[in-house]
């Protein structure tokens, strides 16, 4: 069975002080196995990240069902999972980075990734190892790490948000334009922990406009160009 079934999805934004609603998304359909990668393409406002944002169920869906294959639910339809089963599943299988840093504050940047490992039961001293090879990787100077991210630059942010998440290693990944803000060499960096993770068996959604650094990544590639045009419900999805 599928990692990942989005099954005739669709999303709406109600915006009150005008009393209209709004139809985002709709009939979204794909199907993901363990280890595979989606890439989503489209326009800006082609609603992209909304069908990363309720997978991960900072909205919750309209339309349709997004079933899940859970390590401790099994199958579980993400659209109407309780809260508690939520927070389980992004504190232990799905990850999410944004290109935005939402984090404690008074926490350092070595502390964040160290409670990203925690998290997973992983021992103090494992955990800061792993954390200091995870953000010597992506290039973070060591005289951040014992900084508040707050002062940051924004490809800094970046940079220990991909860390944050990927150092779970989880199940499935969801990545919202993760190198927007990054200059070459580092896009290399995020490029390699998605292969390792992809070879481990993670599952893949993102969001990318730069089409060269999906180019072999990517199984699979979603048009939402083709996912809004009604005459198209079916073979929105082509092979990478």
């Amino acid at each position: 069975m599928a990692m990942l079934q989005v099954k005739d999805f669709g999303k709406r934004f109600t915006i009150h002080h005008l009393g209209k609603t709004r139809q985002a998304v709709e009939h979204i359909h794909f199907s993901l196995e363990q280890g595979e990668f989606l890439g989503i393409v489209g326009k800006s406002g082609s609603g992209k990240s909304t069908i990363l944002k309720s997978i991960y169920r900072t909205y919750r869906p309209d339309e349709g069902s997004i079933i899940y294959n859970s390590a401790r639910y099994g199958f579980i339809d993400l659209t109407n999972a309780t809260e508690r089963e939520i927070l389980y599943l992004r504190k232990h299988e799905i990850g999410y980075v944004s290109q935005f840093l939402n984090v404690m504050p008074r926490t350092t940047s070595r502390e964040l990734v160290e409670k990203a490992l925690l998290e997973m039961g992983a021992t103090e001293q494992a955990a800061k190892i792993e954390a200091e090879k995870a953000l010597t990787h992506f290039e973070l100077d060591p005289k951040l790490w014992d900084h508040y991210p707050n002062t940051f630059s924004g490809g800094e942010k970046l940079r220990l948000n991909i860390a944050m998440a990927t150092v779970k290693k989880p199940r499935l990944l969801l990545l919202d334009e993760p190198t927007a803000s990054l200059d070459q060499q580092s896009k290399i960096k995020v490029r390699e922990i998605i292969e390792k993770l992809k070879a481990s068996g993670t599952t893949l959604v993102g969001i990318f406009h730069d089409i060269e650094f999906m180019d072999g990544l990517c199984d699979h590639v979603f048009d939402m160009q083709f996912s809004q045009d009604k005459s198209v419900k079916e073979g929105v999805i082509h092979e990478s």
